[in-house]
């Protein structure tokens, strides 16, 4: 419609905008709560993953002489900012997902953050054992596990090659 990536067909439409695709996915397959408190608690919740998720995407496009910086700095909101407060939400009602005691697009897309957050510094998660668990208990879902395998359709992490094409091809 917008001469646009990212476009997905489903359900006899051609869908683009991620925001759209995404909360049709979650509408159809019945994760994005209960009712409207549920589902304020899930948008919040997806909103603190993109805060950190924007400030990853961004890092392999910054100049060089900022990267350390802004690695640093990724590394502290997550581990002294974020990570402790999804960590609190799941201790506070000791439940095994973030809303309703069952998986939401939220809990999809902190496990997806962890990912993430495990290719810049794997001892992140050290003080984090629910969310540890979380990520476990996600990535053991039949789909998500044959997403997850090598050869499946999980990107691999950005390298200076895709990093070139990227390039190239946005032109910057």
């Amino acid at each position: 419609m917008f001469q646009q990536v990212p476009m997905v067909e489903i359900d006899g439409m051609e869908l683009v905008q991620s925001r759209a695709i995404l909360n049709y996915i979650t509408a159809k397959h019945n994760l994005y709560g209960r009712d409207t408190k549920e589902r304020a608690l899930i948008d919040m919740y997806i909103e603190g993953v993109a805060d950190v998720n924007e400030m990853i995407l961004l890092l392999p496009i910054s100049p060089p002489a900022e990267k350390d910086a802004k690695i640093t700095l990724i590394k502290d909101r997550t581990a002294n900012h974020y990570l402790p407060a999804f960590e609190k939400v799941l201790k506070s009602h000791g439940q095994d997902y973030l809303v309703g005691n069952r998986l939401s697009r939220a809990d999809i897309q902190l496990v997806e953050l962890i990912y993430y957050v495990e290719e810049i510094d794997p001892s992140l998660l050290t003080n984090f054992p629910l969310l540890k668990a979380l990520k476990a208990r996600i990535s053991n879902l039949p789909t998500v596990k044959k997403f997850l395998q090598p050869g499946g359709a999980r990107k691999p992490p950005v390298d200076e090659k895709i990093l070139e094409k990227a390039r190239k091809i946005l032109k910057f």
